[in-house]
């Protein structure tokens, strides 16, 4: 079963009418390859390499003349193991004679992002590959894509323990395999435990040195691994803002694991009603809604927002002098509280949508609007 993703595919469609290369970056079984081949199906002439492939690899032992003389689109998988192609691909941009297109996908890899950008800055464009949103699978399945995440393996299994089982496999095969072949010697055993610590505060501030306590391990070494998992995509640092106002604000970020799936898993809840009875309920909805309104927002950047007097804001997006206020509450009934109208004077909001867990919309004041996750517009 292909489940299409139609946001996706039109922004890297219109990447590649812009660009010579487009590199889809994202973690390992997330899509990327699928997605690349239904966008291949708009060209006449396709070529696809898996470098994972031994025998793609062999063809690709030299690479200017294997890669040259091709045309239409060039579909390079799993791209961060063969670096020494960026300064080709430069090349290959460049040539004037050619409407040639590079599909490049790749494993999250700061390497990659950095050799690339490097190497075809102004020829490149990247296209963040997350798992399925509620706009792919459609408001009918929003508890399953809550529960079990978006992976697809994970959210299209039949069964309930299939999708635990991948899960956990996911799990042990990016510490165990994946994280050393991106370069990063960091025991497995380590790196869970830290992770499923990271867990407990997922929709909270961090606390780097809390976190170096229990470990026990020192600041930095804390603040190495967090970047590690949010530069590999599993877990999303929301960066604070800060507004000049009398009021002492919060200066420390939160932390999110980007996938519920993960999320769940990680805590040991496999089902809905497991989930419904964990004390991180609202922090698993919260983090599941705060993600797919990121996702629907590409061009925004992502803050929250806090003061030491309680004062609040889950997410604001900000674009130019555009800011978008939202929050997020489990309850198909919230209200209008004093901190949100706080939030939406301070910080100057063009309005505040409270995102809940029903289905209607209506709204609750001046600027501030209810709207259920599931009524959202693909």
């Amino acid at each position: 079963m292909v489940i299409q993703r139609p946001a996706d595919q039109a922004r890297v469609s219109k990447l590649l009418k812009q660009f010579p290369v487009v590199a889809i970056v994202g973690p390992r079984q997330v899509g990327k390859t699928t997605l690349a081949l239904e966008l291949s199906k708009a060209f006449d002439v396709v070529h696809h390499f898996d470098l994972e492939d031994p025998q793609d690899l062999a063809r690709l032992q030299e690479p200017g003349l294997a890669l040259r003389p091709l045309e239409g689109l060039v579909i390079i998988d799993e791209v961060q193991r063969k670096p020494d192609l960026f300064p080709l691909l430069r090349v290959l941009a460049d040539r004037k004679d050619t409407s040639t297109k590079f599909l490049i996908l790749g494993s999250a890899s700061p390497e990659l992002i950095q050799d690339g950008s490097e190497s075809l800055a102004g020829r490149i464009a990247f296209h963040e590959l997350a798992g399925f949103s509620l706009g792919d699978v459609g408001p009918d399945y929003l508890d399953n894509l809550w529960v079990r995440g978006g992976y697809p393996r994970s959210f299209l299994s039949m069964e309930t323990e299939y999708s635990v089982e991948w899960r956990e496999q996911f799990i042990k095969t990016y510490l165990e395999r994946d994280l050393s072949e991106l370069g990063f010697g960091i025991p497995s055993t380590t790196l869970r435990r830290f992770w499923s610590m990271l867990a407990h505060y997922h929709g909270q501030t961090l606390n780097y040195s809390e976190l170096g306590r229990s470990l026990p391990a020192s600041d930095n070494t804390v603040r190495s691994y967090v970047d590690i998992l949010a530069s590999t995509y599993m877990v999303m640092v929301l960066q604070p803002w800060f507004e000049n106002i009398s009021k002492r604000q919060v200066k420390s970020p939160k932390i999110y694991i980007r996938d519920s799936g993960l999320f769940h898993t990680l805590l040991g809840i496999d089902t809905k009603l497991q989930l419904e009875r964990h004390p991180k309920l609202g922090a698993s909805w919260e983090g599941f809604a705060l993600m797919e309104i990121i996702r629907r927002h590409p061009k925004h950047d992502p803050y929250f927002w806090a003061t030491h007097a309680g004062a609040e804001l889950d997410l604001m997006l900000v674009r130019g002098d555009e800011r978008l206020g939202f929050e997020f509450k489990r309850t198909d009934s919230p209200k209008a509280t004093r901190s949100m109208h706080t939030a939406l004077t301070e910080l100057k909001l063009n309005e505040l949508t409270v995102i809940h867990g029903g289905s209607a919309r209506f709204p609750l004041a001046d600027n501030i609007e209810a709207v259920g996750l599931s009524s959202l517009k693909a």
